[in-house]
């Protein structure tokens, strides 16, 4: 392995750009091979943050000049991919879901078992360094053992309908990354009880989605997770978390999008909205996703989310669709 952690990034979607910026940024990484079937995307991407660009994504798995794949492609490639990534011996880092079929993602379990290099699955929203305090807080004991942990997550405006349709719905696509931040505060989940509207976007409603939901989860130690989630948010991307325990309370609230306030005779003390997007508002938890990642690459040891990470909070959102659909609490024993 050279000095520096040679990256092919396969997919130069929003996600795509931001990893090209990060692995561009960082002393540890070079970005060696970018890949997109719509090769004038990846020679953009290369021209702007290095490499050779390609249509072909096995092309830069079978690179001689890569140590390491991120894989920012649509979902249905993400197991062809690091399914070459395992059998090349090469580290992977996918973004999630795994795939929208959870017999496919348990037919891979075996295969990233045996694997000898790691799989890291994109969870960012653990490496928030909000999030991570109050994460390492409550491991030091901080409040006691969680009893009640509430998530709130709302994005200003609805996705594209074409995104709607291959998204595989709020609760895998939106509501995964809480399902992720549930288990890495209060481990497995036991009990999911979730219910759905679609209240104002059309094309949730002509794929049988839902624009807005709630969920309620039980974990096996018994705490209580509640989540909220919306399509839309008038005053911006609305991100929060509260963890309750015995000993007291810790917080995470909304980024603003400026720490100037006015004061004058219609209003008081008022703050402009929320940062407007996901990627501003977590680009520092990006940029930690990968140096987590790097570090498992290099030293073996791992902060980074797992398969088994990305396959539980998976199972959890399916729980979740079933939960809604039919009315009734879904027991995750049910769905692995």
């Amino acid at each position: 392995m050279s000095s520096v952690l040679r990256i092919a990034l396969i997919g130069t979607g929003r996600i795509g750009k931001v990893h090209a910026s990060n692995i561009a940024s960082c002393a540890e990484t070079e970005l060696t091979v970018v890949a997109d079937p719509m090769v004038e995307s990846a020679q953009d991407v290369a021209r702007r943050f290095g490499g050779t660009a390609t249509a072909d994504p096995l092309a830069a798995v079978d690179s001689e000049l890569v140590d390491a794949v991120v894989v920012a492609s649509p979902t249905p490639t993400h197991i062809e991919l690091i399914e070459a990534c395992i059998d090349r011996g090469i580290p992977v880092l996918s973004e999630k879901p795994i795939d929208l079929d959870m017999g496919r993602v348990e037919a891979l379990r075996p295969r990233v078992e045996r694997a000898t290099s790691p799989v890291a699955i994109g969870f960012n929203q653990r490496f928030d360094p909000a999030i991570a305090e109050v994460h390492r807080r409550v491991g030091a004991g901080e409040i006691g053992p969680i009893e009640h942990l509430a998530i709130t997550s709302r994005d200003p405006g609805p996705p594209p309908p074409a995104y709607i349709a291959v998204s595989g719905g709020i609760f895998r696509d939106m509501t995964i990354h809480d399902f992720d931040l549930a288990r890495f505060f209060v481990g497995e989940i036991k009990e999911v009880t979730a219910v759905g509207s679609c209240l104002f976007d059309l094309s949730a409603r002509e794929h049988d989605d839902f624009d807005t939901a709630a969920v309620t989860l039980k974990a096996r130690t018994g705490a209580i997770v509640t989540i909220t989630n919306s399509r839309h948010s008038a005053y911006g991307y609305d991100q929060r978390i509260e963890a309750f325990g015995g000993g007291g309370l810790l917080s995470v609230e909304n980024v603003p999008a400026s720490h100037v306030t006015v004061s004058n005779s219609s209003q008081a003390a008022a703050h402009r909205p929320y940062v407007e997007q996901f990627l501003e508002r977590y680009a520092r938890a990006y940029a930690n996703e990968l140096d987590a990642f790097v570090a498992w690459v290099r030293t073996g040891e791992s902060s980074s989310p797992t398969f088994e990470d990305g396959r539980a909070a998976q199972v959890i959102a399916e729980a979740a669709l079933r939960s809604a659909r039919a009315g009734r609490t879904v027991n995750t024993d049910e769905i692995s």
